[in-house]
């Protein structure tokens, strides 16, 4: 069996790590691309030379050329300029759609059928740049931005509850930014509703750190944003794929009129395969919850609005 190949697009902390987890986990073989010239060949050969005792058979390159990409299988994008103390996710559109388009163009010619992961911010808005540039199939362009708002939303009702992580599934819907929809409704401990365990105001404030988590450590980091938990979000993405495990996972998918919307990327459940988003599920939702999901796509729309082509 010919071992899969996963590209990750910029050498930066989230980019860094994410080619060590997909290598440890021998998922795949990984290409590591950055433009700074030698920095993605020596954290390459870093990660490579860790795999003796690491464990994992996994090989990796770092590179500056995107002709060492050609035939990747996914490819996933984390290029971009991280978010500063005081900046929106939305401000970096006009500087991050810039780099996502260009990054694109050039994926698409060296791995013409690969599947496009997006982590760049503001996420939503890159996830439309790459799926309208590379012309591609809306299933195999997708953005992860989900599973971080929902695995932090998970940690956050862990510490309050003082119970294992792994009891907890959550959901949360919509764009990845400040307007981010946790539904409570849907989030259980052991299958049991938060409900039960917490008041509403409990619940409203970790839902509120859970919408601010990005923020809160950019504002500890001071020069950058956060990457260790971003990073096992996407490796969970390519897990689901390369095994075609089917994981039903929020992910920024493309909706044709889904939940009221059109032309948008925004946050949704989705089933995520071997073919990359095989089925967007649509949950049944409060007036409530419509209502904010309503605002987030606004939020989101407006930002896609100033990616100029």
């Amino acid at each position: 069996m010919m071992r899969k190949k996963v590209t990750v697009i910029g050498a930066g902390h989230v980019g860094e790590v994410t080619a060590f987890k997909i290598a440890e986990k021998e998922l795949a073989d990984v290409v590591l691309l950055d433009i700074i010239e030698d920095m993605p060949i020596g954290k390459g050969l870093d990660i490579l030379e860790g795999g003796p005792v690491g464990g994992y058979d996994s090989r990796v390159i770092g590179t500056n050329s995107y002709a060492d990409t050609a035939n990747s299988d996914i490819v996933v994008i984390t290029a971009g300029v991280p978010r500063k103390p005081g900046m929106s996710r939305d401000e970096l559109v006009g500087v991050n759609f810039g780099i996502v388009k260009s990054v694109t163009e050039q994926v698409i010619k060296y791995s013409p059928n690969c599947i496009l992961l997006v982590v760049s911010n503001p996420l939503d808005a890159m996830a439309w740049t790459a799926y309208k540039v590379s012309g591609f199939p809306k299933n195999r362009v997708f953005g992860m931005a989900g599973i971080l708002d929902t695995t932090r939303f998970r940690t956050f009702i862990a510490m309050e509850l003082n119970v294992s992580v792994e009891c907890i599934q959550a959901l949360v819907l919509g764009g990845h930014g400040d307007t981010m929809v946790p539904i409570a409704r849907y989030t259980t401990v052991a299958g049991i509703p938060i409900s039960h365990f917490l008041p509403k105001d409990r619940i409203d404030a970790i839902i509120e750190r859970t919408r601010m988590g990005g923020g809160e450590i950019v504002k500890y980091l001071k020069t950058g944003s956060a990457y260790y938990a971003p990073s096992l979000a996407v490796t969970e993405m390519v897990e689901s794929i390369i095994k075609d495990k089917k994981k039903i996972l929020p992910c920024a998918a493309y909706l044709e009129g889904e939940y009221g919307i059109h032309d948008l990327y925004f946050g949704v459940p989705i089933k995520l395969g071997s073919n990359g988003v095989e089925e967007i599920i649509e949950i049944d939702l409060t007036d409530e919850e419509k209502e904010a999901i309503k605002k987030s796509a606004a939020a989101v729309r407006s930002v896609v609005e100033l990616c100029k082509f």
